[in-house]
């Protein structure tokens, strides 16, 4: 099919073979972007005849991607996004070579519905489907700029949602999960900063708050707004953002973000908690569904606010101060 796939890679041993084997048999051409893997990820992309392109890593996943949309040679009409511990089921394999092809030209891009597999188990309960859009016409988008939760946004055209489902499958075991999220939590603490004091130049904060007018000519643009409460230290600041394209599940994701952005901290990690593994049936997928929704659901959004906290104590809700700290004690690059 014309389409082409960008992976990208750092040590992913474990996965890149699953992953690769998924998706070669009926895409044009498979692009491996890798940051110097030490293991054995290169000689198995290598051996299963992916194209392998190295690059420093660019510091966030949204550069690195867009890097890699800019300077792998793709000559498909379509690129498929996906991370080396995912693949595709085969009904969404077989519903995107019956329909891709018949797509209408305003058509840019599709998305589907992810499962999350923790622990072996497919978590149906709780958060599924999560809608993502991952498969779009090469030069007609871009990964939005973000610390987290970054989304492909198309720069025109409109999406469509296919049925089929794609997997997120992580093989590693609990001690690199919390290692990891462990990482993941300062970068969403500083997300969260940004909601609320606009501290990262060119983030998709004002988008989060939904403040986008439509023009008589049907063009989206953002206001220029105060994105902190009246009496902060960084009130009257306005940010310029960027117009979002995001639509449907992702918009409505991050308009969540917004408002969760707004609530108590601690409570809200509780809260959270409590709405997806009752009221959202978490409590249903046994053993393996407390653990995921505690950890992932409690546990990591309790340990971002920790570092929220952590942030504004030491910054006294200075954002010069936060800045400073940020990038000082914290080593962070913005």
């Amino acid at each position: 099919m014309d389409i082409s796939v960008i992976i990208l890679t750092y040590n992913e041993e474990t996965h890149i073979r699953r992953c690769l084997e998924n998706v070669k048999s009926w895409t044009h051409e498979v692009f491996v972007v890798d940051c110097f893997s030490s293991d054995q990820t290169l000689a198995i992309a290598q051996s299963l005849e992916a194209k392998v392109i190295q690059n420093s890593w660019e510091g966030l996943y949204a550069r690195q991607f867009n890097w890699a949309l800019d300077n792998c040679p793709i000559k498909t009409e379509w690129v498929l996004r996906l991370d080396a511990d995912e693949y595709l089921y085969p009904a969404l394999i077989d519903e995107i070579k019956a329909k891709l092809s018949s797509l209408p030209e305003d058509v840019a891009g599709v998305s589907f519905k992810r499962r999350h597999i923790f622990l072996g188990r497919w978590m149906k309960r709780g958060t599924y489907p999560v809608k993502l859009l991952r498969l779009f016409r090469y030069g007609k988008a871009r990964c939005e700029q973000r610390l987290m939760d970054e989304h492909i946004e198309l720069l025109e055209g409109r999406s469509v949602e296919f049925e089929g489902d794609f997997a997120d499958h992580n093989l590693n075991d609990i001690g690199w999960w919390t290692a990891k999220h462990n990482g993941y939590a300062l970068r969403e603490a500083v997300d969260l900063l940004d909601l609320e004091f606009g501290i990262l130049e060119g983030s998709n904060a004002a988008d989060a708050a939904g403040l986008r007018v439509q023009t008589a000519c049907g063009l989206v643009q953002t206001r220029l707004t105060p994105l902190v409460q009246e009496g902060s230290t960084a009130a009257g600041k306005q940010t310029l953002e960027l117009p979002s394209r995001l639509e449907g599940q992702a918009a409505e994701k991050r308009a969540k973000k917004m408002r969760y952005a707004r609530m108590p901290l601690f409570w809200r990690a509780f809260a959270y908690f409590c709405y997806r593994y009752f009221l959202r049936g978490g409590f249903l997928e046994g053993k393996e569904g407390f653990l995921w929704h505690f950890l992932q659901g409690w546990w990591y959004r309790t340990l971002v606010d920790t570092k929220v906290f952590e942030i504004k104590r030491e910054s006294g809700g200075d954002r010069d101060k936060m800045l400073a700290l940020l990038r000082g004690k914290y080593g962070m690059k913005i």
